[in-house]
């Protein structure tokens, strides 16, 4: 399914994995990438029989960035670079609102653009030897591929903005704390970890789940009246499908519910923060 030159694209059982694969480059940008990422992004939002999509990176780094060498091989007039920016933004808004649950399997680095991808995802899961870091401030640029969107809106403004003009590093367990990643886990571990979390969703009514994931991406910017409106309309849609209907007659009938999310701990436990007691969370 892939035919790529840059990514590697398959469906398992309902599940896609789209893999970056410049490993040489850890995965960095280039010219090729990022005019296939909308190329595969428009494949797995129109294959009706994928429920869930896995990002990953080939070969120990999800991705570094922007490709700075490529980038730099032909000057630009600071018209031609503001349009190539733009021309990401016009597929960008897309894979954010992909009606689908996106899961980012993130090892190794998640560097400038490679860190704004992965906020793009619905859940964030890492290796214990991730890092993250919004690098753009040291080559004197600003956050780009949506960060400046997504990010304040993940760990709030004032670390958005130390995150963001410091330019550090952010190691995984750190992440974790910020509420960027879900859940940690080994290097070995991670991809298939994150494919088993997908799964989950296959059960799960992609009307609903379509329709809560773009209705909570606008709700920091609607008022009440507006998130009622789209709640009113969502919710007619559901109860007109199938899946409610059956769902409905089968727990009425005394059937188990086809999705219900497994109660096991995902991953290692996190880290016990200063004076949070761990009683009653057994």
């Amino acid at each position: 399914m892939s035919g790529f030159e840059t990514l590697l694209l398959e469906v398992r059982d309902g599940v896609a994995l789209l893999g970056f694969n410049r490993p040489r480059a850890r995965n960095a940008i280039d010219e090729t990438l990022r005019a296939e990422l909308p190329q595969a992004m428009a494949q797995v939002r129109d294959d009706e029989s994928v429920r869930a999509v896995v990002l990953y990176g080939v070969g120990g780094h999800f991705c570094s960035g922007g490709d700075l060498r490529a980038m730099s091989a032909r000057p630009r007039t600071a018209y031609e670079s503001r349009q190539r920016i733009h021309a990401l933004h016009a597929w960008l808004p897309e894979w954010v609102n992909l009606e689908k649950p996106l899961i980012a399997a993130v090892d190794g680095s998640a560097f400038g653009g490679g860190f704004s991808l992965a906020l793009t995802a619905d859940f964030v899961l890492a290796s214990t030897r991730a890092s993250f870091c919004q690098v753009f401030a040291r080559v004197g640029l600003v956050p780009d591929m949506a960060a400046l969107y997504l990010l304040p809106r993940i760990v709030g403004l004032q670390c958005a903005k130390e995150l963001m003009m410091s330019a550090r590093v952010v190691p995984a367990l750190e992440a974790q704390q910020l509420g960027i990643v879900h859940s940690l886990y080994a290097p070995d571990e991670l991809l298939d970890a994150a494919v088993r979390f997908a799964e989950r969703f296959k059960q799960a009514s992609p009307i609903a789940m379509g329709l809560t994931k773009s209705i909570l991406n606008q709700s920091m910017h609607l008022d009440q009246k507006a998130l009622a409106e789209l709640e009113c309309f969502a919710q007619g849609l559901c109860m007109d499908s199938a899946y409610h209907r059956e769902a409905v007659q089968g727990f009425l009938a005394g059937q188990p519910l086809g999705f219900i999310w497994p109660e096991e701990r995902e991953g290692p436990p996190a880290p016990q923060r200063k004076g949070e007691s761990n009683e009653g969370t057994h």
